[in-house]
């Protein structure tokens, strides 16, 4: 990736994601929260944009599974955010048609594979919380 790439809102966004953070800009004018990166804040026009770190919990606002023919069926979802904003993403770990509106969900960052950037994806809240559980337990 060229410096100038590096130095754009979506060169720092695949940064972020390749540390293991997921993260948001914030327009410091209205405080609305901005995702997908940009250089100007919609709505107010403000390049006073700051990042900021997402916590990674969301809950699905839209869903939809798409049927390609010949392979497995995939689940599209909306995500909204905590802190204010949405991500058109996937939920993982479940059945493509058991993804809910509704549903709490939690980020996980897909490391990059060769020729392509890291990108969030989603599994339900109760999942990561019960990884999250047996990982300090076999840490002990």
């Amino acid at each position: 990736m060229s410096s100038l790439q590096q130095q754009s809102p979506y060169g720092q966004y695949i940064n972020f994601l390749s540390q293991g953070v997921f993260a948001f800009q914030r327009d410091i004018v209205t405080g609305n929260a901005v995702f997908f990166p940009r250089v100007v804040a919609p709505r107010s026009g403000s390049v006073a944009l700051e990042w900021e770190v997402s916590q990674g919990l969301g809950r699905v606002y839209a869903t939809t599974t798409v049927h390609y023919r010949g392979e497995q069926p995939l689940n599209v979802a909306l995500i909204s955010m905590d802190e204010g904003f949405r991500v058109m993403s996937r939920v993982e770990g479940i059945g493509p048609d058991d993804v809910t509106i509704g549903m709490r969900v939690c980020v996980r960052i897909n490391k990059a594979q060769e020729g392509s950037d890291p990108y969030p994806v989603f599994v339900p809240f109760a999942q990561s919380r019960d990884k999250l559980k047996n990982s300090k337990e076999e840490a002990r």
